[in-house]
């Protein structure tokens, strides 16, 4: 089952029947030592810190999926008004949140 995730507040071309209530996902993720040598590195030269932009990618990307299993368990469908907060847990560690709306929709 595809789940559908928006920011926005409807789904045009859907109809929200039920709603299912807040759903959230979250991970905490800690640099590396390893890549942060290199992200020193390119931080002299300049550029993106690719070590860091693939690191918060793939922690946003589990934290939508725990999110969406959430709205799965809630009986939900569709995940409506989603949105991401950041936060630092301690030096070098942050926790990423994916949060919205579980609903139901239909056509």
């Amino acid at each position: 089952m595809v789940m559908i995730v928006t920011t926005t507040d409807t789904i045009p071309g859907k109809n929200i029947t039920q709603t299912r209530g807040i759903v959230r996902g979250s991970t905490v993720r800690a640099r590396h030592v390893g890549k942060d040598i290199m992200a020193a590195l390119r931080n002299i030269v300049g550029g993106e810190v690719n070590e860091y932009t693939k690191l918060l990618a793939e922690a946003r990307e589990q934290a939508v999926m725990r999110m969406t299993e959430a709205a799965q368990e809630a009986g939900g469908n569709a995940v409506v008004g989603m949105r991401f907060i950041t936060a630092g847990i301690m030096g070098g560690a942050a926790e990423i949140v994916a949060y919205g709306t579980a609903v139901v929709v239909e056509d």
